[in-house]
């Protein structure tokens, strides 16, 4: 490990350089860093890299999905939550029962058992490639949202098929009846155990003495507290990193000052950003060692890179059938639900399900199959569904990854109005703002108002919606008091509007409140 630590920073410095490149000829990052990879498993002396599964799941895993939960917004997450369930959940599940059905019927010596294993791997579509090619692209907010909040749930869905699938492997048989209670456990007790875990961690940021290092550093203790707890009583590491993510992201404000706030975002934002170059690195590091394997089961590259092609497509058409039966399904639930779109239109949904590129969990998961049944022999066709995943991971990114851009501005897909405009957005908020600034300093402080040329300052700021000057002299310690009071009252009644305006788009909220958090911060050094 340490004769080999020169070579780890000379990658992460790789891929600082890639995404620098990917972002000048805007293309995803994902794409190019798996491209890296590969060529640099070719070049003579380069160490052979063993993936551990148990690497990626506790160490990456836990702290991607956290930083996801607190990055995407509840209200489109509440708002989409039809859709972003049945990709997550259904979907994923008929796409495993597709997959398998096709790996059983053209895969030689591929049961049933192993199709749905394979397909319990493929099925969860991985949202950092499709974020990292959305951000060139000005598409439909939607879009972005269904994407995110998917991702949330999938790969927690996705690895709990695998999980009763390897039992139907190793077994022989599969008991429903058990199946459903053990799918019904690991749900409900992944999300309690992640809710319960995310209170805990609440109460110790909130009463505990932290600064703004240790909350940053509790912050990061939180999703591997949740992974563990919740694999250890045998639900679901995922869903409870998920929900109790989601539950600290509601009540940030609650338990975090501004200055913790402003710091663990910028912590956060570089730490995901090694990490996510890392694991796509990691998975053209990896080909070496799935061929080098694939070789021991006597089938031929050629043949084993079709029937990876061959589920690919079966991925790629499921999905986009699996968005058109989404619109039908609304066009019908709409006669009965009123908030249901009744003209979702046809484009929006076809990019939805060019969506679909898959990436290191699926690596991740097919890395998890044991090398040997409980009997001691070797498990079946382990290698090849390494090799497929492998395939299936290379190929989206390539098809679907290049494309999608391309796709996205050829479709000239319809501009919904879920929001208002944004400038007008900024300008009511701004207005609003001003308005309870100043509501508050008349009713509370109106003789100070004609004595203090601070408040004078600020007053005038708001009015006509103007950034701080320089100050000449320290504001007095009254003045930041009152001001403290003000920005609260700013930062309630943001919040408030979140929750009562569904026509505001809560990227422009939490825009505002980082403006509220930095002025918070400004006023120490005044």
């Amino acid at each position: 490990m340490l004769e080999h630590f020169p070579f780890y920073l000379i990658i992460i410095l790789i891929i600082i350089l890639i995404i620098m490149l990917a972002n000048r000829i805007t293309v995803a990052y994902p794409v190019l860093l798996v491209i890296t990879g590969l060529l640099i498993s070719f070049v003579p002396g380069i160490p052979v890299l063993k993936i551990d599964p148990e690497l990626i799941f506790i160490i990456f895993l836990p702290p991607l999905l956290y930083e996801a939960a607190w990055a995407i917004s509840w209200k489109e997450l509440w708002r989409w939550r039809r859709i972003i369930c049945s990709f997550a959940f259904v979907v994923v599940f008929l796409t495993a029962i597709s997959v398998a059905v096709v790996a059983n019927s053209f895969i030689p010596g591929f049961s049933l058992a192993l199709g749905f294993l394979l397909g319990g791997i493929v099925s969860p579509p991985d949202a950092v490639s499709a974020g990292a090619i959305l951000k060139f692209i000005k598409g439909p907010k939607r879009l972005s949202s269904i994407l995110e909040g998917e991702s949330l749930l999938n790969d927690a869905s996705s690895l709990i098929i695998l999980r009763f699938a390897l039992i139907a492997v190793a077994t022989g048989q599969f008991i429903w009846q058990e199946a459903a209670l053990n799918f019904v456990w690991m749900v409900v007790g992944g999300t309690g155990i992640g809710l319960l875990t995310g209170l805990i961690f609440k109460k110790l940021h909130k009463y505990l003495p932290t600064d703004v290092n240790m909350d940053i550093i509790l912050t990061f203790v939180a999703p591997y507290a949740m992974y563990i707890v919740a694999e250890e009583f045998h639900c679901s590491g995922i869903l409870s990193v998920v929900s109790g993510g989601l539950f600290l992201s509601y009540f940030r404000h609650h338990f975090l000052t501004g200055s913790s706030r402003l710091s663990a975002e910028n912590v956060w934002q570089s730490i995901v950003f090694v990490l996510n170059g890392l694991v796509f690195m990691l998975i053209g590091l990896d080909l070496p060692e799935i061929v080098n394997a694939l070789k021991t089961e006597g089938i031929g590259l050629y043949q084993a890179t079709g029937y990876g092609l061959l589920i690919t497509a079966v991925l790629i058409i499921g999905r986009i059938i699996a968005a058109y039966g989404a619109v039908i399904t609304t066009i019908i639930a709409s006669h009965f639900i009123t908030v249901a779109d009744r003209n979702p239109g046809w484009k929006g949904p076809f990019i939805l399900g060019w969506t679909g590129m898959r990436g290191v969990v699926s690596l991740a998961a097919a890395l998890s199959i044991p090398l040997t049944l409980s009997d001691g022999s070797p498990f079946p066709h382990r290698n090849l569904i390494l090799y497929i995943t492998f395939v299936v991971i290379l190929a989206t990114l390539l098809i679907q990854g290049l494309t999608l851009p391309y796709i996205i501005k050829k479709l000239s897909h319809t501009v919904y109005n879920d929001y208002r405009p944004e400038e007008e957005t900024e300008n009511h908020l701004r207005k609003a703002l001003a308005k309870i600034s100043m509501e508050y300093i008349e009713e509370h402080h109106k003789e100070k108002l004609n004595d203090s040329p601070h408040l004078k300052r600020l007053s005038s700021q708001w009015e006509v919606q103007l950034s701080l000057n320089e100050e000449e002299s320290a504001m007095p310690e009254d003045i930041k008091a009152i001001y403290t009071k003000v920005l609260d009252k700013q930062r309630k009644l943001l919040l408030e509007k979140n929750k009562k305006k569904q026509d505001i788009d809560e990227e422009l909220i939490r825009k505002y409140l980082h403006y509220i958090d930095l002025e918070e911060e400004k006023m120490k050094y005044k």
